[in-house]
């Protein structure tokens, strides 16, 4: 597999990552491009210092919410992984299509630890799709493990991301067009 198929955009807490994934998805969606995955919204909560995720199937366009009520005083991780699991079992419908591009918003604390959506990012890359996804410094060793030196590294730059998009695209495109000539 080339390197190029698979990529992480590096951000620092506080960059608004969703919103430049969310505008991303619309140019793609212009493009044309097959696109599978999840985006993540998060949802201010009144009652909570902390805003509730919300990840939204880019293919059926299912929203999901993933976050646990824990109760005021709670410190820890709001992530339910049962229902992050859930969106895992839903995203495997992507791949019995045509998937061209697969974007997982996130490579977090979950997937460092070896649970979420890692299985899905496995999945796209025996398959052959390309996948992006999103990493922040907490994370970034989990991910170089994970990935073996496959993957590009990309600046929160929305022309950048979405030209290696069109370029990983237009590769699985050509190499699904010389596979119909076998």
């Amino acid at each position: 597999m080339a390197a190029t198929r698979i990529a992480a955009i590096h951000y620092r807490t506080g960059f608004p990552i969703d919103d430049l994934l969310r505008a991303l998805g619309e140019r793609l969606r212009a493009d044309s491009v097959r696109l599978g995955g999840i985006m993540q919204a998060n949802i201010a909560d009144a009652g909570s210092p902390c805003a509730d995720m919300m990840l939204t199937e880019l293919g059926s366009g299912a929203r999901i919410e993933i976050s646990q009520r824990l109760g005021p005083l709670a410190q820890g991780c709001r992530l339910d992984s049962g229902r992050l699991a859930e969106v895992g079992v839903l995203l495997e419908r992507a791949f019995s299509g045509d998937l061209e591009l697969l974007i997982l918003n996130k490579f977090g604390r979950a997937e460092a630890e070896g649970h979420g959506l890692r299985r899905n990012f496995a999945r796209a890359m025996e398959a052959g799709v390309p996948v992006l996804t999103a990493v922040r410094p907490p994370y970034d060793e989990a991910w170089q493990d994970f990935h073996g030196g496959l993957a590009s590294a990309l600046e929160p730059d929305i022309e950048r991301v979405h030209a290696w998009c069109l370029r990983a695209v237009e590769e699985q495109r050509r190499i699904r067009r010389s596979m119909k000539q076998i």
